[in-house]
């Protein structure tokens, strides 16, 4: 019973993690096929995320720093550190398009968090335009009230957390871009390839194990169940 259960478990499990891949190996396609094109105009209006998402993107405004916030345990060659999500707020709109701005070391401790710079005056900034993932985990549910510090980009708490109107995307400030921008090392989407592709064999290894160990007990059974009835 343990087996009939388990071994269709670790196969199941073996192409699921396959298809993770095959997944990360698409989604890179279509990023590199939409972000190596012209680029995309953010507009002044609200925007589908199909409309920008992956695109190399430019846009035009002004930094703001009311609503600005760090994305916690960042990590860059092996330091811990932030992602500096900035508000954009777009000319002769109130629509804001957030923009993340690079990584930034941790401060002294925790208690204090580091201190950095936001340009003022009308920016140009350029990048590719990004849809956070919905699912994530996370260890507790946020603190009620403004946080600076979030775990997770989520949108959907952004936009409810906030007064204005946010475009459904986040733009990955170009390396070169000098509007404001720290460490800029964004990691490819199909990075994890090579590890589930790692978690799948080793998961088609145990039903193979699981499979031989089955089959041994039962030639074992088989064989000393005709050697009692020979001696019978």
């Amino acid at each position: 019973m343990a087996v009939a259960a388990l071994l269709p478990l670790f196969v199941y499990l073996g192409y699921w993690q396959l298809q993770r891949a095959e997944e990360k190996r698409l989604l890179q396609m279509e990023y590199d096929s939409r972000a190596s094109g012209p680029a995309v105009q953010v507009e002044n209006r609200l925007q589908r995320p199909e409309e920008l998402q992956f695109y190399h993107v430019v846009a035009k405004g002004y930094f703001e720093t009311q609503y600005q916030i760090l994305i916690d345990n960042r990590v860059h060659q092996g330091r811990a550190g932030y992602h500096v999500i900035t508000p954009l707020r777009l000319p002769n709109s109130e629509v804001r398009l957030l923009v993340n701005r690079g990584w930034i070391p941790l401060g002294p401790d925790r208690d204090r968090l580091p201190d950095f710079e936001t340009p003022s005056g009308l920016l140009q900034i350029t990048g590719v335009a990004t849809v956070p993932a919905e699912k994530y985990f996370t260890l507790a549910q946020p603190e009620p009230g403004w946080q600076r510090v979030w775990q997770n980009m989520d949108m959907a708490r952004y936009a409810a957390a906030v007064p204005f109107p946010v475009q459904p995307v986040v733009v990955l400030l170009d390396s070169e871009n000098t509007a404001g921008g720290f460490t800029r090392d964004w990691s490819r989407l199909d990075a994890g390839i090579s590890v589930h592709q790692g978690y799948a064999f080793q998961w088609f290894m145990l039903a193979a194990a699981l499979f031989a160990i089955d089959l041994f007990m039962s030639l074992r059974r088989s064989g000393t169940g005709r050697q009692e009835g020979g001696n019978s």
